[in-house]
Formats: C-alpha cells, structure tokens, sequence
C-alpha cells in the first residue's frame, strides 16, 4: 500500500507564510527590552553630540570682539569707534592672541570677513550633508559613519591651531563643518532603529541631553582658559573626542535594521537573539529574517540610490520639501540665537550659561511631550519662540533684564521645537532612506544657518537684522506643516513600498 502523502494546496501554503510573522514586526518585538546593556549602547553613540555642540558653538569664544581699554586718554574714550583711533592709544584686555579678532586684527574688518569662517562651517556642513549622507544608508553604515565623522572632525579641530591669516582658518572651519555634518543624522538614525517604537521617544532625548552638556561644557573651558589663545579652547575639545572615537569604533554596534536592509541576516539575527524578549521566539525570528528580500551589497554606482528613491514618488518629494522648509526656520532659530548672545550687551560667559541651561528645561519638557500629537507640538512651540523674537527687537536695550528673558523663552521654545522636530523626521520615512532625509533636512538646516553670521553681525547695529528676522522666519516655515501627517505611535517601515501600504491603507 502506498504512504499517504499530504497535498499542500496553494491557499494552505499563503495561509501558513500568514501565521509568520513580518520582519518589521519581530524586529520591533525583538527590541522590546531596554536593560543595561541597551542603555550603555545609548549614551555612547549619544555622547557624539557632545563633541558636536562644542564644535558647532566654539566661534562664540574663538572668534569673539574682546574687550579693549584706552593706553592714552587725551585722544581715546571708551565710547570712541575703535577705527578711528590710532593703534597705540588703545590695548586689548587680555592676550592679543585671545581671538581671531585680536590676533589678526579683524577689529575693523568688514561683517563679511568676520562672518566667513562660521558661514563656511555651515557650508562645509551643507556639502558634508549631501556627499556624506547616503553613505550612512548603503555601503558604511550607521555606525560606521559616525566613527569616521567624529575622529575627521577632531582631527581637523586641532590642525586648525596652525591657520596663519583668516582665509586658512575659514578653509578648516569649512572642513570640521564637513566631516560634523553627519554625526547628528548618524547618532539619531542608530538610536531610533535599534529600539522599538516605545523607547525611540526616550533615547531622543539622551542624544539631545548630550547635546546640552556640550554646549554647557563650553562657558567653563573658554573661562578657564580666558587668558589664553583660542587655539587652546581648539586643542582642549579635540583631544577628548579622539579618545571617544576609539572607545566607540570598539563596543558599538550596528543597526539591526540597517544589516538586514544590506542583506545581512545572519548579523541581524545574531543581536536580536541575544535580546531575551524573543528567546522564546527564535523560530519565527529565523523565518521573518530569512523571510525579507535580501539587498544586494551597493556598488559605487548605488550609493546614492536612496535619494533616486524619494523622486520616484510624488508624495516623499512633496513631503521631504515641506519638511526641509520647516527645518530652515526652526534650525536658524535653534542655531542662530546662540551664536548672537554677543547682540544682547550681557556678560558673554553667563549668556551662554543661561541658553544651555534653558536646553534641560527643554529636555524634560519633550520627554513629556512624548504622548502628544507631533505637529501640534511643533506649531506651538514654534510660534512662541518667533513671538518672544520679535519682541525682544521691540522691548530693545531700554528693558536689558526684559530682553535677556524674552531671548531665552524664545531659545528655550525653539529647542523643544527643535527636539520634536527631529524625531518627526524619524517617524516620516522608512529605514531604506531614513539616513538621507534626515541628512537631506539638516541640509535644509545648516542652509539656513549660511546667513545667520552675517545677520548676527549686522545685527550688532540693529537687532532685527537677526533676532527680528529669525522669528519671522520660523513663524512662516510652519505654514508646511499643513501638508505633513500626524506620526504619533506609529511603528517604523524599513522600505517605500511598506510606507506607501501603510498610509494608503490608513487613509
């Protein structure tokens, strides 16, 4: 008699791929927990922001106007134009070597010239945006990307203690601003894609306290060293970050969504097994990875395949554009009114004390604005910051106390916007191009920001030059906010065509 052999009929085979459950949803059950060990991994790719916000906010010391006093009274005031004195009837406070200013003799210079080096860190940032954010998505990776931005950066922060004249200086500050570009886009993209959606809010807020403690940082190195040249202020910010290059090239480890994007499942499977939360499910997990359609490994003619992905579909070019309209006027705000503490006639150590400070109150207040709806969040917030801005302009040096308060509400308001913000464009697109939109929007952001230095030293004659135009500025980007979708609690997509479904079937 012959064996009974069962007939698997097509409908019971779709039936039984149904009971497997999807990649996207294993990996999310696969980063369910969040011990020890995740959180370790979380304050050292976060703690790249550090070094980030040092390098990005060093000019408001290094390339400060010091103070001066009069050598010969006869012929000098302290209210006289400093350009229509002869040189020996004045001194700088302090070494001449203590700013680029003083040391090259810009005191008279045009706002072009002492505005070009910060103008060409943001343009180093914009190029570094686009040349370097697609790698992050195909060849190197998150984690790799980081590492090498991070230890470029450093290294170039301390061979700028050798620029001779102010061109030389600009050419390295354009550098650092090239290799820093991508480490913020890294640090959030690597966050958010090795937690599941319940922790991504939280370890956002790691990434952005880490921020704050590298700009906090900065008031007390500058005072310690105010004695001292600017370049110590270069070398004493440098050094730290080379040794956190190496710490973190070590225990890192990759984006388990981006391994299994290039096709690298073993990998993948390998981190989400060692996570107890899908111990008891290493048979799906198996199956769901080797489920995936593998990628094929990106060719020098592929690496900017992501960006070719976001024209081939209206709605992620629509979205992608309103968003980068978005992120210039909360960026210039977020950027621009640190750089131009110098404006408001206070103390230039405790002003940059009191806008760090104002980014923990910001921290707690996303951490709490987790639950809320994202657009409504950054509307509000927005919207503030640009009132307080412009008010600041008209309350104007009569109310000093009044106007330091309004600039730091605007500040404060601005980061929370900012913070937001950030996560939002996380939540927008799927993991096949999420590096490249958030570098592309903070292209958009560092755009902006080009012409913020010569708006903050035109400013130092009339403050609506920058305050008044930053807040009209971030008031009219929230306009796109019209045409952006709600993102609250939705779960991460790894491909366009998972995206698409998933609004579609919204809808």
């Amino acid at each position: 008699m012959e064996d009974s052999v069962p007939i698997l009929t097509k409908s019971d085979s779709i039936e039984q791929e149904k009971l497997i459950p999807s990649s996207d949803e294993m990996i999310e059950k696969g980063l369910g927990r969040f011990g020890w060990v995740e959180f370790v991994q979380c304050i050292l790719v976060s703690f790249a922001m550090f070094f980030d916000a040092q390098q990005s906010f060093i000019s408001i010391y290094s390339d400060d106007y010091p103070t001066w006093h009069c050598n010969d009274f006869t012929t000098c005031s302290t209210s006289s134009d400093i350009c229509k004195l002869p040189k020996s009837s004045w001194t700088w406070d302090g070494p001449s070597s203590k700013t680029i200013i003083s040391q090259w003799g810009l005191e008279c210079a045009s706002s072009f010239i002492t505005g070009l080096p910060q103008s060409s860190f943001f343009i180093g940032c914009l190029l570094g945006s686009f040349l370097l954010a697609t790698l992050a998505d195909t060849s190197l990776g998150r984690k790799n990307m980081l590492i090498l931005s991070c230890l470029s950066m450093s290294i170039t922060s301390i061979v700028i203690v050798f620029s001779t004249n102010v061109w030389v200086y600009s050419a390295f500050k354009f550098l650092i601003g090239f290799w820093r570009s991508s480490i913020g886009t890294c640090v959030l993209v690597l966050l958010t894609e090795k937690v599941s959606t319940e922790w991504r809010f939280t370890v956002g807020i790691v990434e952005y306290f880490c921020f704050t403690l590298g700009y906090m940082s900065l008031p007390g190195i500058a005072y310690v060293n105010r004695n001292s040249s600017w370049k110590t202020l270069y070398v004493w910010t440098s050094i730290p970050a080379i040794v956190y290059s190496i710490i973190a090239y070590i225990f890192v480890t990759e984006s388990p969504r981006w391994l299994l994007m290039q096709g690298r499942q073993q990998e993948a499977m390998a981190m989400l097994k060692g996570v107890s939360s899908v111990e008891s499910g290493a048979d799906d997990l198996t199956a769901s990875l080797l489920k995936a359609t593998p990628k094929q490994k990106a060719s020098i003619f592929q690496l900017y395949s992501s960006i070719a992905e976001i024209f081939e579909r209206s709605w992620a070019l629509k979205r992608m554009i309103e968003i980068m309209v978005l992120g210039i006027g909360i960026g210039m705000v977020y950027f621009g009114m640190p750089l131009a503490v110098g404006n408001l006639g206070f103390d230039i150590y405790l002003a940059v004390v009191f806008n760090a400070l104002m980014e923990i109150p910001s921290c707690v207040a996303t951490y709490f604005l987790e639950n809320c709806r994202r657009r409504p969040s950054i509307l509000v917030f927005s919207i503030a910051s640009g009132i307080c801005s412009i008010m600041s302009v008209v309350v104007g040096n009569w109310l000093q106390g009044v106007k330091v308060g309004l600039s730091l509400i605007s500040f404060f308001s601005a980061c929370t916007a900012y913070n937001v913000f950030l996560i939002y464009i996380i939540e927008l697109f799927p993991t096949s191009v999420r590096n490249t939109t958030t570098s592309l929007v903070r292209q958009a952001i560092v755009f902006g920001n080009i012409f913020s230095p010569f708006l903050i030293s035109a400013g130092r004659k009339n403050d609506f030059f920058s305050y008044g135009v930053f807040g009209i500025v971030i008031i009219s980007s929230c306009i796109t906010l019209l045409g952006l979708p709600e993102t609250k609690g939705i779960a991460l997509c790894d491909t366009m065509d998972q995206q698409e479904k998933k609004e579609n079937t919204s809808v």
